[in-house]
C-alpha cells in the first residue's frame, strides 16, 4: 500500500507560505530528491497555480543546478489538481482530480508504486482531518513572518505524532519526520 506524505515548509510562527522561506539549495536538492522517490503529488488550486513558475525554467533553464534539477523533477511528475474552479491544468504531467479527495486518495493509497506527495495546505488539513495522512514532514525556516496563512488553523481533532527523524540544513532550517501514533 502506498504512503501518503505531507510534505510542506513553516516559517517558526507557524505561518505555511510558499512564497516565504529560505529557498537554498539544499534544500531544493532535498525536495528534488523527495519527489524523485514519490508517484504523485496532489495540489489544491492555489499551490499548484504557484508551482507553475516551474515550467518557465523547462522552457528558459536559470543556469542553477539545483532550481533546474527541481524543475525537471517537478515537471515529469504526476500531479492530480483539486479544483472547484479551473477547467484544465495547462501542464502535461497535471490532471483535474475526479472524485472528490477521500475517494481519491483512498484509490491512490490501494494501488501499487510510490509514495504519494501532498504539498498543499488546504489539502494536508483535510488529509490530517480525514486521518489519511502516514507520515508528515515538516521544514521549519528559522524565520518570523508574522501574517500568512497558518499550517494548523483548522485542524478538527487532536492527533498526535511519534518523531522518525530529523534533517537539518545549513541555512538552519530543519526537516522533521513524523508518524501519526493510530490507536
Amino acid at each position: 500500500m502506498r504512503k501518503v506524505i505531507a510534505a510542506i515548509n513553516m516559517t517558526l510562527d507557524g505561518i505555511c507560505d510558499h512564497t516565504v522561506g529560505i529557498p537554498d539549495e539544499d534544500l531544493h536538492q532535498h525536495y528534488t530528491e523527495l519527489i524523485d522517490h514519490s508517484g504523485v503529488i496532489l495540489y489544491g488550486r492555489t499551490t499548484y497555480q504557484l508551482m507553475q513558475f516551474w515550467q518557465t525554467l523547462i522552457k528558459e533553464p536559470s543556469g542553477e543546478k539545483y532550481m533546474d534539477d527541481f524543475a525537471k523533477a517537478i515537471d515529469r511528475i504526476p500531479k492530480i489538481v483539486f479544483s472547484h474552479t479551473l477547467q484544465s491544468t495547462g501542464w502535461e504531467s497535471a490532471t483535474l482530480a475526479a472524485q472528490d479527495l477521500e475517494k481519491e486518495v483512498v484509490a491512490l493509497k490501494q494501488q501499487s508504486g510510490k509514495d504519494i506527495l501532498v504539498g498543499s495546505r488546504s489539502i494536508i488539513i483535510q488529509l490530517i482531518n480525514l486521518n489519511l495522512v502516514d507520515e508528515f514532514q515538516i521544514c521549519i525556516h528559522p524565520m518570523l513572518e508574522g501574517k500568512g496563512p497558518q499550517l494548523f488553523d483548522k485542524i478538527k481533532d487532536r492527533t498526535v505524532y511519534r518523531l522518525l527523524k530529523t534533517k537539518t540544513f545549513g541555512s538552519g532550517s530543519i526537516v522533521l519526520y513524523y508518524q501519526p501514533v493510530r490507536t
